[in-house]
């Protein structure tokens, strides 16, 4: 028998870290939690200082068994679960569980998974750190106390299976709230004036910018008619050049949120897809001969700090691969955030950065390999030079009309050799050129082009944008962010579209419930304030049980109004508008699973069920008498059809719009694009500006 136990919570994890620490060390995984609250009941004691009650949790008799033996039979046990709150968490329920001296220096935590690391971690075993398990377990409890309470309710007020979490009602009422911006927003009209100048064989873009020097807005048809009939000629005189030299730095090493907002962007990953790849690189890949190894650092981070030894050695890859100028002289500080950052381990990163993508291409899926190419081009880059960009602005005169045009290119490409951070709303920068200008000359405008624009709304959320405004807010933590969006999905509150969040009426009701009865519930600022009091408990500041008490002292009232106040709310079927072909009675329309479909009213006596046929409100181009209709392939992608198939063959990926080209006269459709949906013609070349 090995001298020491070593318990950390993955089966993947064990065999890692068993290889580096030798035949003394015998390493076994608790698969996660072994002691929890129970699901049955409250498993909270508001009466007696908020005591909670932790059970084993089912299935989970056989590992702590096998734990436990192992436990008495070793001179020493260590708790290396993961290096955050949970991890602390994990690690006293489980000294708790083995009956462990709490006193005793039994945790080690490391923030990556290699050889170096594991075995410095363990010359400097600690105490249990308490004030992050009261934090964690404050956590716990604030949340079964709101679920606990809140769900009962709904579920005899509205229907069975809904739920009210202190985070995922406020990131439910974010969607809704944007849902109503979208609804209430009102276009406003305005106008631009793009030329086409030429000066000799150059050709360049410059746009209206204003009047002797003024900008002005051209808000209608009549401010650009009062513009142009100022203009005299061709003739536009250069009456200002300027060049300035501009630094643009890179991104600094990704947090958990960036990592899910730029996995979103860049690879189309949803939250929790990018959190289970990084927690494989995390755990470790075999890669042959090195065996079992750890890609990248701990991915449930808040912090943008890294060791100096990952700095040196990206210096040092930088150095080698592009050379000593393109190595950062002096580094990118980090930009505040509105919630606290723990500081508590590194950014995310590679474990080595000579560790090149394409070095362990043949290791890696796909996916793992994607994910781990953003991260590790994304850390190169954090440690590269600032790039260097040449920028020029040229003011035109005709008469006292100005235009101005702008351009830029790279001079020093720096840090963008390697990387260049995604945006929700913008395309990548990208080269402009203008020809050698110079003041006192002049230019000729080949074309005048007036345009007519209409302010657009808010854009919905994505997974994206919806993670980066909690964390700017302050709601929620690294770890909280995936689970969010998954259960207001499954509860149906949101529906997806276009990888965009959209509230459904049920969502709209329980939020509707949840801010008359519990405003503190979705309270944006009270519930940042409520992550704050968490971290102020992790500090020792405040204890555990003051900030439960705070909340529920305020929170039983509610609970006791709602109780006696809420009405009952009956969601009707929808009647889909025709009969079951089975039985003759009205078909209505049902929440499922996986959306929407139709079912007979007459259930369980009939069980006839058939799926919802989504019409588009576009005739067939191609048959002239069937209605295009929304379907959807094996491999769930939308595709769009005729309602008259297999008579009708029409076939469309690209969603048909209700109007003809105004150049062919042939039919439009709307096409995703990487940067939003653009409407262009079947046929020709016609192509309208991108929908944001």
């Amino acid at each position: 028998m090995a001298d020491f136990l070593v318990i950390v919570e993955s089966p993947a994890k064990a065999k890692t870290i068993e290889r580096y620490l030798g035949k003394k060390y015998k390493v076994r995984a608790s698969m996660g939690h072994v002691r929890d609250l129970p699901k049955s009941q409250m498993g909270v004691d508001v009466k007696d200082n908020y005591e909670p009650k932790y059970i084993t949790i089912r299935g989970k008799g056989p590992v702590l068994k096998e734990l436990k033996t192992a436990a008495k039979k070793a001179k020493k046990v260590y708790l290396a679960a993961d290096p955050d709150r949970e991890g602390e968490a994990i690690a006293w329920h489980l000294a708790h569980s083995l009956d462990l001296d709490l006193d005793s220096e039994c945790r080690v935590v490391f923030n990556e998974i290699t050889k170096d690391a594991i075995k410095e971690s363990f010359k400097h075993p600690r105490k249990i750190d308490m004030d992050r398990v009261d934090a964690q377990q404050a956590r716990r409890i604030l949340d079964r106390l709101v679920g606990y309470n809140i769900s009962p309710i709904l579920w005899k007020k509205v229907k069975k299976g809904l739920s009210a979490g202190r985070v995922q009602s406020v990131a439910l009422r974010l969607i809704i709230d944007r849902e109503n911006e979208i609804k209430n927003f009102q276009p406003e009209e305005y106008w631009t004036i793009d030329g086409a100048f030429k000066k000799g064989n150059d050709t360049f873009q410059a746009n209206f910018y204003g009047i002797n020097g003024k900008k002005k807005k051209l808000e209608s048809e009549e401010d650009v008619k009062a513009i142009l009939n100022q203009m005299e000629g061709k003739d536009f005189s250069i009456t200002n050049v300027s060049k300035k030299e501009r630094k643009r730095n890179p991104s600094l090493p990704f947090i958990t949120s960036s990592l899910q907002q730029e996995a979103a962007r860049k690879l189309n990953f949803r939250a929790r897809k990018t959190m289970m790849l990084a927690q494989q690189l995390y755990e470790g890949i075999d890669i042959g001969k090195e065996g079992t190894v750890g890609f990248i650092t701990y991915m449930r981070t808040d912090s943008t700090r890294i060791s100096d030894i990952a700095k040196q050695e990206a210096i040092t890859m930088i150095e080698q691969e592009y050379g000593k100028e393109y190595v950062q002289q002096s580094p990118t500080s980090a930009k505040p955030t509105t919630a606290k950052t723990q500081d508590a381990h590194e950014a995310i990163r590679p474990t080595s950065a000579m560790r090149t993508p394409l070095s362990v291409k043949q290791y890696l899926s796909r996916d793992q390999l994607r994910l781990y190419r953003l991260i590790w081009e994304r850390f190169i880059a954090s440690q590269m030079a600032p790039a260097i960009m040449d920028t020029m602005s040229v003011d035109l005169m005709n008469g006292n009309i100005q235009f101005r045009a702008t351009g830029s290119k790279v001079k020093f490409p720096g840090f963008m050799k390697v990387y260049i951070e995604g945006s929700d709303d913008q395309s990548e920068e990208k080269e402009n050129f203008l020809p050698d200008l110079r003041e006192g000359e002049t230019a000729q405008s080949d074309s005048i082009d007036p345009k007519q624009h209409f302010t657009q709304p808010p854009p919905r959320y994505t997974e994206a944008r919806l993670v980066k405004t909690l964390e700017e807010l302050g709601i929620g933590r690294p770890s909280t962010y995936a689970p969010t969006l998954d259960t207001i999905q499954k509860r149906g509150y949101v529906s997806l579209d276009n990888k965009r969040f959209i509230p459904t009426e049920l969502g709209e009701i329980v939020l509707e419930l949840v801010v008359e009865f519990f405003p503190e519930i979705i309270d944006v600022e009270f519930t940042a304030k409520m992550e704050k009091d968490l971290d102020s408990v992790e500090d020792g500041q405040i204890r555990w049980v003051t900030i439960i008490d705070d909340f529920y002292q305020d929170f039983e009232k509610h609970l006791d109004k709602a109780e006696k106040e809420m009405e009952k709310v009956e969601i009707k079927d929808e009647y889909a508008g025709e009969d079951c072909e089975n039985c003759g009675n009205p078909m209505v329309i049902k929440m499922g699973r996986y959306g929407k479909f139709m079912a007979c009213s007459n259930f369980p006596d009939c069980r006839n069920t058939k799926p919802i046929v989504k019409e588009i409100g576009v005739k067939c181009p191609t048959c002239k008498t069937g209605n295009i209709i929304e379907r959807k392939s094996k491999k769930k992608r939308i595709f769009y059809g005729c309602d008259n198939y297999p008579t009708c063959e029409f076939l469309s990926w690209d969603k048909p719009i209700d109007r003809p080209c105004p150049k062919c006269n042939e039919m439009l459709v709307e096409k995703k694009l990487k940067k939003g949906n653009q409407i262009q013609c079947s046929i020709c070349d016609y192509k309208e500006e991108p929908q944001q």
